[in-house]
């Protein structure tokens, strides 16, 4: 298991398969105001590659360029932040994707608890800190129990996929689960375009 830390954007020639675990770090959870600061990211392998993204930074060719690619699978946790967070920064959608809070809160309707730590230690028994979550990710160095922390929300993400995606068919909500994560990227994009709170389906 390592962290591989990256200026910028990801390097040339560096292939995370056909689905990668994503999340980021922000100054705050407001993308308009609160600027992005770190992406990381996990093939599933157990290693974490994280990417350090300077303040006004308007583009990351590599990293936009897995984010549009149709045949990789963008694995989140509560991406409607995510997606959106990187999409103001980079004017890149990320499509398609998998997100474990909605797939949790499709089936775990027995309980309202669907952070990420619950969901890890009840579904694949692993215990992650949360200790470093409000930390300055804007530094300019970041330590090495920051970097630990960021990789620990995605290192764990493709078994979480596999016991949700169990646990979906059982429940027989696999399509409904489907079509909320297709419609995910345009629920980011209507955060960001000025309609984060009014349900634009009700009457």
């Amino acid at each position: 298991m390592a962290n591989h830390l990256y200026q910028n954007d990801l390097p040339d020639g560096l292939h995370l398969g056909p689905i990668v675990a994503i999340d980021c770090e922000t100054m705050g959870l407001h993308p308009h105001r609160d600027r992005l600061c770190l992406v990381q990211m996990s093939s599933g392998d157990g290693d974490c590659h994280l990417v350090q993204v300077r303040k006004g930074q308007t583009d990351a060719p590599n990293l936009c360029k897995m984010l549009a690619d149709p045949d990789v699978l963008k694995l989140f946790h509560f991406g409607r932040f995510d997606i959106a967070a990187m999409h103001n920064a980079f004017g890149t959608l990320a499509a398609p994707v998998y997100c474990t809070k909605i797939a949790s809160k499709l089936v775990r309707t027995f309980t309202d608890r669907h952070g990420l730590r619950t969901l890890l230690h009840d579904m694949v028994g692993v215990d992650i800190s949360k200790y470093q979550q409000q930390s300055d990710w804007g530094a300019a160095t970041l330590t090495d129990a920051q970097l630990s922390y960021a990789a620990s929300d995605v290192l764990h993400l493709h078994k979480l996929k596999t016991a949700f995606d169990a646990m979906l068919a059982r429940e027989g909500r696999t399509e409904t689960a489907q079509a909320c994560f297709d419609f995910l990227p345009m629920r980011a994009k209507l955060d960001l375009d000025g309609w984060p709170d009014m349900d634009i389906f009700a009457h």
